[in-house]
């Protein structure tokens, strides 16, 4: 039995329709920006891997220091006890944050980091006795998570249809696009009048799976400004955008307002392990720093500052901060900003976005623009064809390559996109999407 039976006969692959699904690719290692399959096909990472391997796969320094750490300590319980990789990581994230934040809260993923945000905002007015302030504001169309409280706070659509009746409810206001801005903020200052919220969460600058939808700081800043006056808690989700993708540390240091809370993860480790990070202000620490046990942040997760990932995450953030790191984003922003430029007048081509590191297609197709729309899987398959290993979110094209990729690469990637586009608009031609 090869790898692909084994694989039928034994697991079940996430976002998958496994009936319909094409046989997944069996990856037998990885190095840099390049994944090398069992049966000899070599493909580009140009996603990094669902968004984790900022700096490639396989990093020697961050391989060196989970070694090391793993031969000196595994794992211990983080109630009552702590250690070095969790003080180092926690010290060094505050040093790049935004001044303002004072504590570090670990979990596991990007979505029980949204998950802490959620229990810590509403139970800082709770423990406040202000139970009133119990609804949540969010953008349409938002994916925060696929746990119950980040569903919730994301836009109601295909990934979590079967569960909407269960899901608590949340307010979705449009995000600003410049047209709808000063509606938006009316619309905003309306709800937060009312006196019972208690959150404002939001994915900076950059909606990942909406379609890599994009919008400026300013109204952001505006928005912000008016949950601070309604003493509104603000939680920055950026899993996604944290770690330079929008081509500075975070999409917050876009902002002059600043959030309340801040959610990471994905690109933390370097793409070896997880981990989830909840980062609050000494404000919200300190509504639960009481002599009263049950004003306590009951939460917690059995691998909570895991020391192996908190080593790899240590060793992440000094790669990210060298300087040949930064030269690297700016070098990816200059070209994806000529290859915009480039690929903007295709004739399929409908809107050409960019925020740092992250660059968006969006095709036309005369279906709605939706995760399911048909284009998806031809153009999906016509990439790793071709060596490169996109994955679409929908009729959107995106890049959002490891750091370490070549300018040579680069090019690559954009010239088998190029080919795609052809290919894709002929397709559509004669069958229609």
């Amino acid at each position: 039995m090869n790898w692909t039976e084994r694989d039928k006969q034994t697991l079940w692959h996430p976002f998958t329709q496994m009936k319909t699904a094409l046989a997944p690719i069996h990856i037998e290692k990885a190095q840099g920006a390049y994944l090398y399959a069992s049966d000899g096909r070599v493909f580009i990472d140009a996603i990094a891997s669902w968004w984790v391997n900022i700096h490639g796969h396989g990093h020697p320094l961050i391989a060196k220091k989970i070694a090391e750490q793993a031969a000196q300590l595994d794992h211990v319980l983080f109630a009552g006890f702590t250690h070095t990789p969790a003080i180092a990581l926690a010290e060094g994230l505050l040093s790049v944050l935004p001044h303002h934040f004072d504590k570090i809260f670990y979990s596991d993923n990007g979505s029980t980091a949204v998950e802490v945000a959620l229990k810590m905002a509403l139970q800082y007015f709770y423990n406040r006795g202000q139970k009133h302030k119990t609804r949540i504001i969010a953008f349409e169309n938002a994916y925060h998570g696929d746990t119950f409280g980040a569903m919730s706070a994301g836009g109601r659509n295909l990934f979590n249809a079967p569960f909407q009746e269960l899901l608590f409810d949340v307010v979705h206001i449009p995000i600003p696009n410049g047209e709808n801005t000063e509606g938006v903020l009316q619309q905003f200052e309306t709800i937060a009048a009312a006196g019972d919220v208690a959150a404002f969460i939001f994915e900076p600058l950059v909606q990942g799976s909406a379609g890599m939808l994009m919008y400026e700081a300013e109204p952001l800043d505006a928005l912000l400004a008016i949950a601070k006056a309604h003493h509104i808690i603000c939680i920055a989700d950026e899993v996604m955008t944290g770690f330079g993708r929008t081509g500075k540390m975070f999409a917050c240091n876009y902002l002059t307002q600043l959030p309340d809370i801040i959610c990471l993860s994905k690109g933390i480790t370097g793409g070896f392990l997880p981990l989830g990070v909840t980062a609050c202000t000494a404000t919200i620490y300190n509504a639960f720093y009481d002599n009263d046990l049950t004003k306590a942040f009951f939460h917690g997760h059995s691998y909570t500052a895991n020391p192996i990932s908190c080593a790899a995450a240590v060793a992440s953030l000094e790669i990210l901060r060298g300087v040949d790191c930064q030269k690297q984003i700016d070098q990816i922003v200059e070209q994806h900003a000529v290859f915009c430029q480039k690929v903007k007048t295709h004739t399929f081509v409908k809107a050409v976005r960019q925020r740092g590191t992250i660059l968006a297609i969006e095709l036309k197709t005369t279906e709605s623009t939706s995760y399911t729309n048909s284009i998806k899987a031809a153009a999906q398959a016509f990439f790793i064809d071709n060596g490169v290993l996109i994955r679409p979110l929908g009729n959107i094209i995106y890049l959002m390559p490891p750091y370490c990729i070549s300018v040579q690469d680069l090019e690559k990637v954009y010239g088998v996109i190029e080919r795609a586009l052809d290919f894709l608009y002929e397709k559509t031609s004669n069958r229609g999407f």
